[in-house]
């Protein structure tokens, strides 16, 4: 019997119930300002520069986009947003939002720091998920050779090994404190050998239960038949699947990079593709639910509704425990709040950083949110109509 609660994601009283007055307005004309490319391209190249120069715009940033999508500068300075968040029944995924370091330092760094993440979340059921990009730990270059089988130098093979004892140590802390771990996805031409990590890391953690969980970019032609082959590899050798699924980040840049080098685009010819291959993989997780986890990462509201059906045809309570939701921190509130509000399993993703080091995130979002159709349509329309319907109250 279907017995889940109707979803209604116009409700805007839910959506921004944790929201302010002020919070609303200054939400507002963060996304009407975001709404103009041209402006947005002019912000973020001034941004830029002014940090290369030194010069002090760090309260200007923090005061809009870095408040607005970021939960802080430390572990600790997230804990409000992590509060926050938990009021209204939805999870935080720490995401320490650092990517393409060279130096093993560095990167040695970013790893301590993804551990300290996972150990921040084990006594504490306000963080369901941990996360880190393989960039963090992994030189990108050392990636583009591995992907490309092309022969490493001695060197290389000491600091591949090295490499690779990084991530095993983050996903070891991960199934140490039973915390589930998303490794995300990344660009096609690096996606391979993070790929082949991520199945490793499965095979020796997700013996028991899922743990660490590889990411599915669907704008990508060739990730249905890649996650239906997993599923299958990994029932054949006895470990749990566990995917987050998303539509993609870098599509534009997938395109023009494969035009350059005259390799056949990646990424499907068309959204109605990518809607039609993400629905068909949330169909087949929902099918083979009893052996896997998924997560839907997804802004689109057709997707989340069609999940949530698909839940309640198949007779899946709405916080079963190996299906989750979730969106960016900042982002399509009206999605996360009224699905958490339902009763279905939600979890935002909480950037954090030094805000001189969370530039590449946020110009990213800026830019994807800018050239994403509708998105900030829909999110100016919600904010206004939240604020008229406060004004009629009063």
């Amino acid at each position: 019997m279907d017995t889940h609660p109707a979803l209604n994601f116009g409700d805007t009283h839910i959506a921004f119930a944790s929201k302010s007055d002020n919070q609303l307005r200054k939400a507002y004309w963060l996304f009407r300002m975001m709404h103009s490319p041209r402006l947005v391209r002019l912000l973020t190249s001034a941004a830029s520069i002014s940090f290369k120069l030194h010069l002090p715009v760090d309260w200007a940033i923090r005061a809009t986009v870095f408040e607005h999508f970021c939960g802080g500068e430390s572990i600790a300075g997230c804990e409000p947003a992590i509060e926050e968040l938990a009021k209204y029944k939805i999870g935080t995924i720490l995401d320490y939002s650092v990517e393409g370091k060279e130096d093993e330092k560095d990167l040695d760094a970013c790893k301590f720091e993804i551990i300290r993440t996972i150990e921040k979340a084990r006594h504490d059921s306000r963080i369901p998920f941990s996360v880190f990009k393989v960039t963090g730990v992994i030189r990108f270059e050392l990636l583009e050779k591995i992907n490309s089988q092309t022969r490493l130098s001695p060197t290389e093979t000491a600091e591949w090994t090295r490499a690779r004892e990084r991530v095993h140590a983050i996903c070891h802390a991960a199934w140490e404190a039973r915390q589930m771990l998303f490794i995300d996805a990344e660009d096609s031409w690096i996606q391979d050998a993070i790929d082949d990590l991520v199945t490793d890391m499965q095979r020796t953690f997700n013996q028991e239960q899922p743990i660490v969980f590889n990411t599915l970019q669907m704008y990508r032609h060739d990730r249905l038949s890649y996650l239906q082959k997993s599923y299958v590899q990994a029932r054949e050798a006895g470990y749990w699947y566990a995917v987050k699924l998303v539509r993609g980040a870098y599509m534009e840049k997938e395109r023009d990079r494969a035009a350059q080098k005259g390799y056949p685009s990646p990424i499907q010819p068309d959204k109605a593709a990518s809607d039609r291959d993400y629905d068909a993989a949330v169909a087949f997780c929902v099918e083979h639910i009893h052996h896997m986890a998924v997560c839907s990462g997804s802004h689109n509201e057709e997707s989340n509704l069609k999940l949530a059906a698909l839940m309640a045809e198949n007779g899946l309570p709405t916080n079963h425990p190996l299906i989750w939701f979730a969106q960016l921190y900042g982002m399509s509130d009206h999605i996360s709040y009224n699905l958490a509000h339902a009763g279905y399993n939600v979890a935002k993703y909480v950037p954090y950083a030094p805000i001189k080091t969370m530039m590449p995130y946020l110009i990213r979002r800026a830019q994807e949110n800018t050239s994403i159709a509708g998105q900030m349509g829909r999110e100016l329309g919600l904010l206004v109509r939240e604020l008229d319907r406060r004004r009629n109250l009063r």
